[in-house]
């Protein structure tokens, strides 16, 4: 016979609604932990499916599979499996490349379960609050060195955890998703809380003047923010604001070094690498390119196969690792290439298209379909220089800002295919 406690604890079990708060729970979890730890965010993506387990509708969740949106990255994942069958490098490593695509299945996931859920803007304010107390920890560190949890590379000071790429991405992406607040709350002429927002924003950008920022991070930047400007203000403001801007930018030209000798690299690695072929980071990139783009033509179609990549580009290395042209690696550090070089054309055409239709899936005004716009708008540039939907980091980035995002426009828009005709002289009022 069953115990009184044991009767008490199964309708809560089987109770849908406490496991889509736990879902939500599991979500906020990721978006705290993502800024700090890679292990956290591995455990609780599983968590979070076993979560959403029991509250699926099978038909529901089928009908959303279907739609364009879910199965451009599915796709992408299936490619990346299927391609193991013509690669020719280890099982092993053809496995081992089918991993970084795995977190794309958890997209329509996300997408499925914040289209029914009303606490996505948990996950986005989590984030902040990380990245601000990551922000202001890579202060402390770079006052106390001894307080980071790893060696500093050469150039990377102030960096607490993980890396000075991962770290420069979460603040811009911060940085820049709070122009739109910051504009609604001026003009709502709600002061205090803009204040606030705009010393978090200016707080992050001046970590990243001052302390350590990514090349990546310099390019994207001014993207971001002309996107911003296109979609949200006057011509009049935008010109105020690019007056601004410039006067900040030379403030922290003159009063960051660490920015000065950032920008100046450019440059310096350019000719260190066509004279000398030294690896240096711009020259590294150079040359990653201009053979993974020989490999392509190779194998333009269906290209080399899943995991072939480090393979090839040991076929053609010489000159030793003091040489550019002797670096081998398994990544291009560019995800159009990453792809081409081993699906070909139909990985391109698998990856574009799923980048087009997240970039749609943001159309329209409000915060949500700005910071899902957003965040597809820096992967897609920022993947000019890195693989970064490949990459673990900015890979869950993208997962989960497009996932939430994208599930909570889903939401609107039902809402708004739902609502009710109303007469046309309430309309003309409303």
């Amino acid at each position: 016979m069953a115990s009184p406690a044991g009767a008490a604890a199964c309708p809560a079990w089987r109770d849908p609604a406490r496991w889509q708060t736990a879902t939500d729970v599991v979500a906020v979890l990721i978006a705290l932990s993502l800024p700090w730890s890679t292990s956290l965010v591995g455990i609780f993506g599983v968590v979070l499916l076993i979560a959403i387990a029991p509250t699926v509708d099978l038909k529901a969740f089928w009908a959303l599979l279907k739609r364009p949106i879910c199965l451009a990255p599915v796709a992408l994942f299936c490619l990346a499996l299927v391609g193991t069958l013509w690669s020719d490098a280890a099982w092993g490593a053809r496995f081992y490349a089918v991993g970084p695509t795995a977190k794309l299945l958890v997209l329509p996931v996300l997408l499925y379960h914040f289209q029914r859920s009303a606490r996505g803007t948990w996950v986005f304010v989590a984030f902040l609050v990380s990245c601000t107390l990551l922000m202001l920890m890579s202060w402390l560190v770079l006052a106390y060195p001894h307080l980071a949890l790893r060696a500093p590379a050469p150039g990377e000071q102030g960096v607490f955890v993980k890396n000075y790429i991962d770290q420069s991405q979460e603040f811009t992406l911060c940085a820049v998703a709070l122009a739109y607040p910051v504009v609604m709350l001026l003009r709502a002429k709600r002061i205090l809380p803009a204040i606030l927002l705009i010393a978090i924003a200016l707080s992050l950008f001046a970590n990243m003047a001052m302390v350590v920022v990514s090349r990546t991070a310099l390019v994207t930047v001014p993207i971001m923010f002309a996107v911003f400007a296109l979609l949200h203000l006057r011509w009049r403001s935008i010109v105020l604001i690019l007056c601004a801007a410039a006067a900040l930018s030379v403030v922290a030209w003159y009063g960051s070094p660490q920015l000065r000798s950032t920008a100046e690299s450019f440059e310096r690695d350019y000719k260190l690498y066509m004279q000398r072929n030294e690896p240096t980071s711009l020259g590294l990139r150079l040359e990653f390119w201009r053979k993974s783009l020989g490999f392509f033509a190779e194998a333009p179609v269906i290209g080399h196969g899943t995991g072939a990549t480090r393979g090839l580009f040991e076929r053609v290395a010489k000159g030793g690792a003091t040489q550019a042209s002797g670096e081998v690696i398994g990544n291009p550090h560019n995800q159009t290439l990453n792809v081409a070089v081993q699906w070909g054309i139909l990985g391109v055409a698998t990856l574009y298209a799923m980048w087009l239709l997240h970039l749609l899936l943001f159309r329209g005004d409000g915060l949500v379909n700005w910071i899902g716009l957003l965040v597809v708008v820096q992967n897609i540039s920022s993947s000019l220089f890195n693989s970064h939907i490949f990459d673990f980091h900015e890979g869950w980035m993208y997962v989960l800002g497009v996932g939430v995002a994208g599930g909570m426009a889903l939401k609107a828009r039902s809402a708004r295919s739902v609502e009710p005709e109303r007469p046309i002289g309430l309309r003309s009022l409303a």
